[in-house]
Protein backbone atom coordinates (compact mmCIF):
# COMPACT_ATOMS: atom_id res chain seq x y z
CA UNK A 1 0.00 0.00 0.00
CA UNK A 2 1.42 3.49 -0.56
CA UNK A 3 2.07 5.84 1.87
CA UNK A 4 1.21 8.58 -0.21
CA UNK A 5 -2.35 7.12 -1.69
CA UNK A 6 -4.98 8.80 -4.24
CA UNK A 7 -7.87 10.24 -2.46
CA UNK A 8 -11.82 10.09 -4.03
CA UNK A 9 -13.36 13.17 -2.24
CA UNK A 10 -17.17 13.08 -2.57
CA UNK A 11 -18.48 16.64 -1.81
CA UNK A 12 -21.78 16.00 0.01
CA UNK A 13 -22.86 12.79 -2.34
CA UNK A 14 -26.75 12.39 -2.61
CA UNK A 15 -26.69 8.60 -4.09
CA UNK A 16 -25.81 5.58 -1.88
CA UNK A 17 -25.40 3.28 -4.29
CA UNK A 18 -22.71 5.59 -5.92
CA UNK A 19 -21.17 6.05 -2.59
CA UNK A 20 -21.28 2.31 -2.00
CA UNK A 21 -19.30 1.58 -5.68
CA UNK A 22 -16.76 4.28 -5.10
CA UNK A 23 -16.15 2.58 -2.02
CA UNK A 24 -15.26 -0.89 -3.64
CA UNK A 25 -13.47 1.23 -5.85
CA UNK A 26 -11.15 2.91 -3.15
CA UNK A 27 -10.84 -0.62 -1.30
CA UNK A 28 -9.98 -2.31 -4.45
CA UNK A 29 -7.07 0.66 -5.73
CA UNK A 30 -5.72 1.44 -1.87
CA UNK A 31 -7.31 4.73 -2.71
CA UNK A 32 -8.82 7.09 0.36
CA UNK A 33 -12.68 7.75 0.12
CA UNK A 34 -13.06 11.44 1.58
CA UNK A 35 -16.77 12.03 2.39
CA UNK A 36 -18.14 16.10 2.64
CA UNK A 37 -20.88 16.37 4.80
CA UNK A 38 -23.52 16.99 4.76
CA UNK A 39 -24.21 13.71 3.10
CA UNK A 40 -27.63 12.81 1.46
CA UNK A 41 -28.18 9.61 3.18
CA UNK A 42 -27.19 8.17 6.33
CA UNK A 43 -24.00 5.75 6.38
CA UNK A 44 -25.67 3.01 7.28
CA UNK A 45 -28.39 3.11 4.02
CA UNK A 46 -28.94 -0.97 3.02
CA UNK A 47 -28.13 0.53 -0.73
CA UNK A 48 -24.71 1.77 0.18
CA UNK A 49 -24.01 -1.03 2.17
CA UNK A 50 -25.35 -3.74 -0.59
CA UNK A 51 -23.21 -1.86 -3.11
CA UNK A 52 -19.75 -2.02 -1.10
CA UNK A 53 -21.25 -5.69 0.21
CA UNK A 54 -18.15 -6.92 2.18
CA UNK A 55 -15.62 -4.50 1.37
CA UNK A 56 -16.18 -2.09 3.81
CA UNK A 57 -13.68 -3.27 6.40
CA UNK A 58 -10.59 -2.95 3.70
CA UNK A 59 -11.89 0.70 2.95
CA UNK A 60 -9.96 4.33 4.38
CA UNK A 61 -12.89 6.31 4.54
CA UNK A 62 -12.38 9.64 6.16
CA UNK A 63 -15.62 12.22 6.81
CA UNK A 64 -15.07 16.00 6.76
CA UNK A 65 -17.64 18.02 8.49
CA UNK A 66 -17.72 20.24 5.72
CA UNK A 67 -16.38 20.98 2.40
CA UNK A 68 -14.16 24.17 3.84
CA UNK A 69 -12.77 21.96 6.62
CA UNK A 70 -11.03 19.64 3.72
CA UNK A 71 -9.98 22.03 1.77
CA UNK A 72 -8.15 23.97 4.74
CA UNK A 73 -6.17 20.57 5.49
CA UNK A 74 -4.93 19.83 1.99
CA UNK A 75 -1.98 20.71 0.09
CA UNK A 76 -3.74 23.15 -3.03
CA UNK A 77 -1.21 21.17 -5.80
CA UNK A 78 -2.98 17.89 -4.70
CA UNK A 79 -6.65 19.15 -5.53
CA UNK A 80 -8.01 17.96 -8.67
CA UNK A 81 -11.90 19.40 -9.29
CA UNK A 82 -13.94 17.46 -11.48
CA UNK A 83 -16.74 19.13 -13.18
CA UNK A 84 -18.86 19.38 -16.63
CA UNK A 85 -18.17 23.34 -16.47
CA UNK A 86 -14.69 23.46 -18.25
CA UNK A 87 -13.31 21.85 -21.78
CA UNK A 88 -9.89 21.02 -20.23
CA UNK A 89 -9.85 17.15 -20.55
CA UNK A 90 -8.93 14.94 -17.13
CA UNK A 91 -6.45 13.51 -19.13
CA UNK A 92 -4.10 16.51 -19.46
CA UNK A 93 -3.82 16.79 -15.65
CA UNK A 94 -0.50 15.73 -13.55
CA UNK A 95 -1.74 13.56 -10.73
CA UNK A 96 1.15 13.13 -7.83
CA UNK A 97 1.08 11.08 -5.32
CA UNK A 98 -1.91 11.71 -3.29
CA UNK A 99 -4.01 13.51 -5.28
CA UNK A 100 -7.40 14.40 -4.31
CA UNK A 101 -9.85 13.58 -6.97
CA UNK A 102 -12.80 16.03 -6.26
CA UNK A 103 -16.33 15.26 -7.35
CA UNK A 104 -19.72 17.40 -6.65
CA UNK A 105 -23.17 16.06 -5.80
CA UNK A 106 -25.07 14.06 -8.69
CA UNK A 107 -27.70 16.57 -8.78
CA UNK A 108 -25.41 19.89 -8.89
CA UNK A 109 -22.16 18.92 -8.97
CA UNK A 110 -19.48 21.57 -7.33
CA UNK A 111 -20.29 24.88 -6.03
CA UNK A 112 -19.74 27.46 -8.38
CA UNK A 113 -17.55 29.80 -6.07
CA UNK A 114 -15.47 26.33 -5.63
CA UNK A 115 -14.71 26.39 -9.51
CA UNK A 116 -14.28 29.89 -9.73
CA UNK A 117 -11.45 29.94 -7.24
CA UNK A 118 -9.74 27.21 -8.22
CA UNK A 119 -10.16 27.43 -12.09
CA UNK A 120 -6.78 26.14 -13.03
CA UNK A 121 -7.27 22.89 -11.07
CA UNK A 122 -10.50 22.17 -13.03
CA UNK A 123 -11.19 19.40 -15.35
CA UNK A 124 -13.77 16.89 -17.46
CA UNK A 125 -14.16 14.00 -18.74
CA UNK A 126 -15.16 15.24 -22.70
CA UNK A 127 -18.31 13.47 -23.49
CA UNK A 128 -18.24 12.79 -27.24
CA UNK A 129 -22.41 13.07 -27.49
CA UNK A 130 -23.84 16.86 -27.29
CA UNK A 131 -26.89 14.93 -25.93
CA UNK A 132 -25.32 13.59 -22.49
CA UNK A 133 -24.05 15.93 -19.73
CA UNK A 134 -22.25 13.68 -17.87
CA UNK A 135 -21.34 10.34 -16.73
CA UNK A 136 -22.42 8.75 -13.55
CA UNK A 137 -20.47 9.97 -10.46
CA UNK A 138 -18.85 6.53 -9.82
CA UNK A 139 -18.46 5.72 -13.52
CA UNK A 140 -16.58 8.98 -13.62
CA UNK A 141 -14.27 8.22 -10.42
CA UNK A 142 -13.24 5.22 -11.93
CA UNK A 143 -12.03 7.19 -15.19
CA UNK A 144 -10.10 9.75 -13.38
CA UNK A 145 -8.68 7.41 -10.55
CA UNK A 146 -7.33 4.58 -13.10
CA UNK A 147 -5.85 7.72 -15.26
CA UNK A 148 -4.12 9.02 -12.18
CA UNK A 149 -2.52 5.50 -10.90
CA UNK A 150 -1.76 4.97 -14.81
CA UNK A 151 0.32 8.08 -14.09
CA UNK A 152 1.58 7.20 -11.40
CA UNK A 153 3.15 4.22 -12.79
CA UNK A 154 4.83 5.63 -15.44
Amino acid sequence: MSTNPLHIVLVQPEIPPNTGSIARLCGATNAVLDLIHPLGFSTDDKHLKRAGLDYWPHVNIRHWKNLDDFLDAQDENNLFFMTTKVERPYFQAQFPPGACLIFGRETKGLPKEILALYEDRCYTIPMQNDHIRSLNLAMSAGIVLYEALRQLQE
